[in-house]
């Protein structure tokens, strides 16, 4: 990983962090794209059954692995950050998954969170799969 894409999932994680321990719907909010808020069904049920779901105080988290996409026209370029994460509180484990372009110059509206995706870890195989098929815009919320 380049030091900047670290960098850059490390402090989006923190500012998702935040967001769910204020259960600041705004800022949660703010993180998204332009894109992602356009195209999401309903950011605002979303980001409800994010804080309703998520519980506890997190004790620890890490990056559990990642991957990028770079495109690069006319001096312009977009850069995707696909990380996964632990995420450990004092009642659950966790798993979140987050599409997110760091940089995009080739079409600024794209630029921010695309996907949030949390699991409690203990569902990581059903619940995960290739990331093509969990890029859907906004929080991913599971069929009732």
């Amino acid at each position: 990983m380049y030091v900047g894409e670290e960098k850059a999932a490390k402090a989006r994680m923190k500012e998702i962090l935040a967001a769910i321990k204020d259960k600041d719907k705004e800022a949660m909010k703010a993180l998204f794209s332009k894109k992602a808020l356009d195209e999401a069904n309903d950011v605002d049920d979303g980001v409800d059954y994010l804080f309703d779901f998520f519980q506890g105080d997190v004790q620890s988290w890490e990056i559990y692995k990642w991957s990028s996409g770079e495109s690069i026209e006319r001096g312009k370029k977009s850069l995707m950050l696909r990380a996964w994460y632990t995420v450990t509180t004092d009642k659950e484990k966790y798993m979140f998954f987050v599409i997110d372009y760091i940089k995009d110059t080739m079409n600024p509206d794209n630029a921010g969170l695309y996907t949030l995706r949390v699991i409690k870890a203990e569902d990581k195989e059903t619940e995960f799969g290739y990331w093509q098929d969990m890029c859907i815009p906004g929080i991913y919320k599971p069929e009732q």
